[in-house]
């Protein structure tokens, strides 16, 4: 009888498995920004070096990476006595964040895919059940492509909200505000009359609507010793392109509205006083966490608005920014506030994928009021269909 045996045989190291540095090939979606403050991504470390600074690349390219494993792998792991193992820090509650998820099957982007919003949905429960502590989530807007909705009778409130989102998603309040395409058909943009706006909503008991008091409009939360402020920048929606003047900056959607000229005043006037809510609460507030979210990513501001940015990274409290409009979930393409923290939390699938990461964010309040954050990524292949 013959027997057929094998052995592994030695595999060559990956390049930067071994612990060196390599050069890293951006894909189209990364850049410096994202090299800086991406950390560790994936199997990967990666870090940035700049010429500018005098800094010596350890790859001969400004971006590097190696295997993350490899920062570790070198030594063995510190041994700590279990009596000196502290317990894990306790959660007072969580909440999660959400954008830019409302899909149209009749207009969307390029890549988007109607599947996307349903997976971030059933994601949304299956981490709702896990947490088991979820209070509320934060919704920044572009709830409904491509206009919004017209009225609390809209059927669009049941297509892709209520049948799309599950009840047990829907049994805490979801703070919101405008986004671009939710003011299209609104006719809160036209006028000052809350009570004609179509996603203005005060009764936080009400969990047939989202909660909205007013365009901006803040919160205190007392037992997690925070507030939460909401604010409409729509204002500030070319604050893509840095070298547009202050002065040029508008709401630009307003030409596809039935009232431009009031739309363009209203949309500044819901700026200002977004500002100054925010600097109010900021100097009233003795709360340990601020939550403030609009529908604009951080960079948006930084011509357009550096007043507001500058004032985002006070050390006063901790601030953590949520903002969607661009698609994706996470923080590398997002301008600084450190030492606060800023979030893009436009993955919710409703338009399309500028990046592979689609889903949302999740916040835990731990027993000494300190906030936790983390994406949750759903599987990409079911959200953006051909190249990004």
């Amino acid at each position: 009888q013959y027997w057929c045996c094998k052995r592994a045989l030695p595999r060559p190291a990956a390049p930067g498995e071994a612990g060196e540095w390599v050069d890293h090939a951006f894909l189209w979606y990364q850049g410096g920004s994202w090299c800086k403050n991406i950390g560790v991504d994936g199997d990967f470390e990666y870090r940035w070096f700049d010429p500018a600074l005098g800094q010596r690349s350890l790859c001969g390219a400004p971006c590097c990476k190696r295997y993350a494993s490899a920062a570790t792998a070198m030594k063995p792991p510190e041994l700590v006595p279990m009596a000196q193992v502290p317990s894990a820090p306790r959660r007072r509650a969580s909440f999660l964040v959400l954008g830019d998820w409302g899909f149209s099957q009749d207009t969307h982007g390029p890549n988007g895919m109607p599947s996307c919003t349903h997976l971030v949905a059933q994601k949304m429960h299956e981490t709702m059940r896990t947490l088991g502590d979820v209070r509320f989530i934060i919704n920044a807007g572009d709830s409904f492509y491509p206009r919004g909705v017209r009225s609390k009778l809209d059927d669009q409130w049941q297509t892709k909200w209520r049948k799309v989102f599950p009840p047990e998603v829907r049994a805490v309040p979801w703070y919101s505000v405008y986004g671009n395409h939710d003011y299209l058909n609104d006719p809160c943009i036209c006028g000052n009359d809350l009570s004609a706006c179509a996603q203005i909503n005060a009764n936080e008991k009400d969990f047939n609507w989202f909660v909205m008091p007013n365009y901006t409009w803040f919160k205190e939360i007392p037992d997690l010793d925070m507030e939460i402020i909401a604010m409409d920048l729509n204002h500030f929606m070319e604050g893509w392109n840095h070298d547009l003047p202050v002065e040029r900056m508008s709401f630009t959607f307003c030409k596809y509205t039935g009232c431009q000229a009031a739309c363009f005043a209203n949309a500044a006037v819901r700026a200002g006083a977004s500002a100054r809510l925010f600097h109010e609460r900021l100097a009233a507030s003795t709360a340990k966490n601020l939550l403030v979210f609009s529908h604009y990513p951080t960079d948006y501001f930084t011509v357009s608005a550096p007043h507001f940015l500058q004032t985002l990274r006070t050390a006063k409290q901790k601030i953590v920014y949520f903002g969607g409009h661009r698609h994706s979930v996470d923080k590398w393409s997002c301008e600084s506030i450190a030492p606060n923290e800023a979030w893009l939390s436009g993955g919710g699938g409703g338009w399309g994928c500028d990046t592979p990461t689609q889903g949302f964010v999740v916040g835990e309040v731990m027993e000494d009021y300190t906030v936790r954050t983390y994406p949750v990524y759903v599987d990409f292949s079911g959200c953006c269909s051909g190249p990004l």
